[in-house]
Parts: C-alpha cells; sequence; structure tokens
C-alpha cells in the first residue's frame, strides 16, 4: 500500500511539475502583448481537455463521447463550422453509433491512431453522412469493427472514434446528438489499479505538454518558410481527411491597417475563412467577434469574386473579419470535397483603413453598426444552441 500511494503521488507531482514549467514559460513578455494572459488561458483549456481525454476517458470498453475544440478546450486551429467529438474505442471491440441530425447538415466520422500533435497518429478510415444517405433530420446507425455487413474496420492501431459536424447555415436549432455503445459484453469494471492510474495521469501530462510545444512550433515555423500577408500554394493534411484543402496566410498589420483577401470561388462543396491566434491556434474570440466566414455568411461581389476584409475596427463592409486588434495572426481559407483541383487562388493587399473603399468594388453595400450587431446576435444564438450541455 505505501508503494502504492508513493507511485500515485510521484504521478501528481510529475503533473503539476510539468503544469508550473509551461505557465514560467507563456508568462514572459511577449512581442506581440498578448501572450501572457490568453496563454494561461490555453493552458488551462489544455488541461481540461486532455486530463479529462487520458483520465475520464480511457475505457474503450465503456466509450462516451468527449467534446473537444468547443468554446472552452480549443487546440490546432479548430473549424468554427464544426462540433467535435471523440471517443476511446478499441479494434478488440465492435461498436454502434446511433444519433439524430437534427439540424446538422453533415458529419464526417473517422476512426484514427490518434491526435496531429501525437507522435503516432493519422486518419484509417473516414465516411460522411452524406455520403451514407443521412440528411438533416434523419436518424441513423453505423457500426464500427467486427463483420457485420457495412460496418467500418478497425485497423489495430485505432485509438478513437472522431465525429466532426458541420453547421454552415448558423440556425438557432438543436444539433445532432449522438450515442456510442461497445458491443461486447463486459464485466462490471474492478477498482483503478495504481499502475493503470499513473499511466493515465503520465498521458495526460505528456498530451498537454506536447500540444502546447507542438502547435506554437507549427506556426512560428511555417510562418518563417513564407512572407506575411501572402498565401503560399495550397497544403493538404499528410495523414489527415482526404477531402481537406487549406490556404494559410500570417497577417501582420498595423492598428490603422487593412487586408483584403481576394479570390475566385473555389470548385468544392464546402469553403470558408477563419482567424487565428499566433502561439495557441485558437481562434480569435469565436463567441464575441465574427473572425470566420462560411460560404453561407460570405457575400459574393457581382463580378463573380470574394473579398474578406481582416481588419481591428469594424470598416463596414459585409465581409469583415475581425482581428480583435491583433498585429499579427494566422488567417486560413479552407476548402472541402473538391470538384476539381481549383481552389482558392488567393491574393492579399495591405492598404489603409480608411481609405478602403478606393480598394472594392463600386457595389459593396455598406454595413451599419446596428446591422453588424444584429449579425452577431443571430451567430451567437446558434451557438448557444450548438455548444449547449
Amino acid at each position: 500500500m505505501a508503494d502504492d500511494v508513493g507511485e500515485a503521488r510521484a504521478a501528481w507531482r510529475r503533473y503539476v511539475e510539468t503544469l508550473a514549467s509551461i505557465e514560467a514559460r507563456i508568462t514572459e513578455s511577449p512581442e506581440d502583448g498578448y501572450w501572457a494572459g490568453e496563454g494561461l488561458e490555453h493552458l488551462m483549456r489544455q488541461a481540461v481537455c486532455w486530463s479529462s481525454w487520458e483520465v475520464l476517458h480511457a475505457d474503450p470498453t465503456r466509450p462516451f463521447f468527449h467534446r473537444q475544440l468547443d468554446l472552452q478546450t480549443q487546440w490546432g486551429g479548430p473549424n468554427n463550422d464544426n462540433v467535435y467529438r471523440h471517443a476511446r474505442i478499441s479494434p478488440k471491440h465492435r461498436y454502434r453509433v446511433r444519433g439524430r441530425m437534427h439540424s446538422c447538415e453533415d458529419f464526417v466520422l473517422a476512426v484514427r491512431a490518434g491526435f496531429f500533435h501525437n507522435e503516432v497518429w493519422g486518419t484509417k478510415v473516414a465516411v460522411t453522412a452524406s455520403e451514407l444517405g443521412i440528411r438533416e433530420g434523419c436518424d441513423f446507425e453505423i457500426l464500427l469493427g467486427g463483420d457485420a455487413p457495412g460496418a467500418i474496420p478497425l485497423a489495430e492501431d485505432v485509438i478513437s472514434c472522431s465525429l466532426r459536424e458541420y453547421y454552415v447555415n448558423w440556425r438557432p436549432l438543436e444539433p445532432a446528438v449522438f450515442t456510442l455503445e461497445c458491443l461486447d459484453p463486459t464485466p462490471p469494471a474492478p477498482r483503478l489499479a495504481v499502475e493503470e492510474i499513473v499511466r493515465r495521469v503520465d498521458r495526460a501530462r505528456s498530451h498537454i505538454l506536447d500540444s502546447m510545444d507542438y502547435w506554437h512550433d507549427y506556426m512560428e515555423k511555417h510562418r518563417a518558410e513564407g512572407s506575411d500577408n501572402a498565401f503560399p500554394p495550397t497544403m493538404k493534411v499528410a495523414k489527415g481527411l482526404p477531402m481537406a484543402r487549406y490556404e494559410n496566410c500570417y497577417w501582420k498589420l498595423e492598428p490603422e491597417e487593412a487586408l483584403i483577401v481576394e479570390t475566385s470561388e473555389p470548385d468544392a462543396r464546402y469553403w470558408n475563412a477563419q482567424l487565428y491566434l499566433m502561439d495557441v491556434f485558437d481562434l480569435v474570440d469565436r463567441f464575441g467577434r465574427i473572425s470566420s466566414r462560411n460560404l453561407a455568411q460570405t457575400r459574393v461581389s457581382a463580378d463573380g469574386r470574394v473579398r474578406w476584409v481582416l481588419a481591428a475596427r469594424d470598416p463596414g463592409v459585409a465581409n469583415w473579419l475581425d482581428t480583435g486588434g491583433r498585429p499579427v495572426g494566422l488567417c486560413i481559407l479552407r476548402w472541402f470535397w473538391p470538384n476539381s483541383e481549383t481552389g482558392f487562388e488567393p491574393t492579399t493587399r495591405v492598404v489603409p483603413a480608411d481609405e478602403l473603399r478606393v480598394h472594392l468594388p463600386d457595389d459593396e453595400p455598406t454595413v451599419t453598426p446596428e446591422e453588424r450587431a444584429a449579425e452577431l446576435a443571430a451567430r451567437q444564438e446558434h451557438m448557444r444552441w450548438r455548444f449547449r450541455s
């Protein structure tokens, strides 16, 4: 018993010491003035996310979906049109996913070997609701593992079932509901052994550290490889979702400057533009500001071109993306389910904010402060439904 207590205490000390070491690093004075406060918030988000995943969602015989990348637990550049859920599964067992779509327009179900920041990761199989004939309002059932007809196979290195729900038309309606059941009878769980809780706590600690380090380094590395306020060639993520395409631009703006992103519409079923914070790769205040716009929320000009405007203050144009006053950050354009390889092909211009309309078409409408407030309020009402308890 004494040895067990010592091992448990040692694991807890390692966990706490890791958090303390990260805190000491992130509270140093940053160049852009945002890292300390938002870094501490991000650290708490990572502690909540990965401690819950590794300690409380660790048993594949008793799986429950763990919601990640929502308003509270962001990491790694979440898509603002998605709800993300992950559940622990094992190739040794069979599972059944049941649910109801309600207002969800599509989802991607993937079985995965790990998360992007892990040493071992990758998407093994991915299917969409639309491919399976599942539409808004439908009930559905999907089998994982085993030999039943239509069951999704589970490779030997699979550890999780991942769901990405898509909400393109942001409406204050009931979101999708999912359940997950292990179909193999299992006896009641024995008392949790000390070596198992030690393993779980150590894995939670590693996840927190790896996620914090990986995404900070990822953003710094990719920014250094290109030029600010410009888009390099289209990016596809190796081992990621096969239908996904990304365009990345790191902005650097003075307070009275604006960045115009101009592009053709991609030949794809789904697309959007979103803004992210440096270092932590969280969305810019996704609830309190309009920092993302998808194809249903973006005005296409009469000439067939798409123009987004990144700026710290509302310029009164339809496709404003709010930087929240951040002098630097990352703008990502996504285009998924392409019909061809004809994508965004974006160009950029940095202009004085008070001269913005000189660089936009004559038919660019004016959005009043009252209209902007109503737009934000409608988005927030949708989010209250999408991320409800």
